[in-house]
């Protein structure tokens, strides 16, 4: 029997979120307490968050460990009417859950995961894998596929990383990174930082800063020394910020894009 293209169209609120059912089951966990067990939970999109959060039925959260917020926030998220406090064994996390006044959402609850907060629960988990930083995007790919193509970068004028090896990740809505075999950068130019950063889709990275003279933004080199099963062809290989560096692909210089990374950088398109 053929599922009807509306049965998991995205839906839209007179609030304007955009929200949709999840087919996962997701559950979340405060020390060895579970907060949240839910087959039928829903993904929900604000306006103001480029990633998706979780939604779930009442019945589905342990409602019995949520207390009225005693310090709601103001504007914290669309619409939101009313937040809750979790207490956890005598472990309150302040503003942990939240509900939206749409009346598709009535009965849903809404957690903190860890993108903009602080606060929210320790593990979060989608069947038997954990998920971090927030719930991964269904409309959203990303591949690592090997290839043959000619990668040169250069900052400054200085010639980087030269490779005939790279693998070319495409995560939708950003550039193409170029992850090189470390043998091939010029790793002696650069120099190791403490920063890390997580991503649901490709897990943790390590990064360098660039040793020269040359006005570009800390931490413009990473790498992922354990990735995730999806894109596990990137394991220790070495990538830069496009928007930060000139890269050349089979003899052709790419423009600098402009992202969301490109403010945090401080950079500006490069002729």
């Amino acid at each position: 029997m053929s599922m009807l293209p509306t049965e998991r169209a995205i839906r839209t609120t007179p609030e304007g979120l955009f929200w949709e059912p999840g087919e996962r089951w997701v559950r979340g966990v405060k020390g060895e307490v579970t907060v949240v067990d839910s087959r039928h939970p829903v993904l929900v999109w604000e306006p103001e968050l480029p990633v998706p959060q979780y939604a779930f039925p009442r019945e589905e959260v342990r409602t019995d460990l949520l207390r009225p917020a005693k310090n709601p926030p103001a504007g914290t998220h669309t619409g939101s009417q009313i937040f809750y406090d979790l207490d956890v064994d005598g472990e309150v996390v302040e503003n942990a859950a939240w509900t939206f006044p749409a009346a598709d959402l009535a009965g849903y609850i809404a957690f903190a995961w860890f993108l903009r907060w602080d606060r929210g629960l320790d593990h979060w988990y989608e069947e038997e894998e954990e998920i971090f930083v927030h719930p991964r995007d269904p409309h959203k790919r990303v591949d690592a596929l090997p290839s043959s193509r000619h990668v040169r970068v250069e900052i400054d004028g200085t010639l980087v990383a030269d490779t005939h090896r790279p693998v070319l990740l495409f995560e939708t809505a950003l550039p193409t990174r170029y992850y090189i075999p470390p043998e091939d950068v010029r790793r002696d130019l650069f120099v190791p930082t403490d920063h890390h950063t997580a991503c649901p889709y490709k897990g943790t990275a390590e990064y360098w800063s660039w040793r020269g003279e040359a006005d570009v933004p800390p931490n413009l080199l990473w790498s992922y020394p354990d990735p995730l099963t999806a894109v596990a062809a990137v394991r220790g290989r070495l990538a830069f910020f496009n928007e930060a560096v000139d890269i050349t692909v089979d003899g052709e210089r790419l423009e600098r894009p402009v992202t969301p990374f490109s403010e945090m950088l401080g950079t500006r398109p490069h002729p």
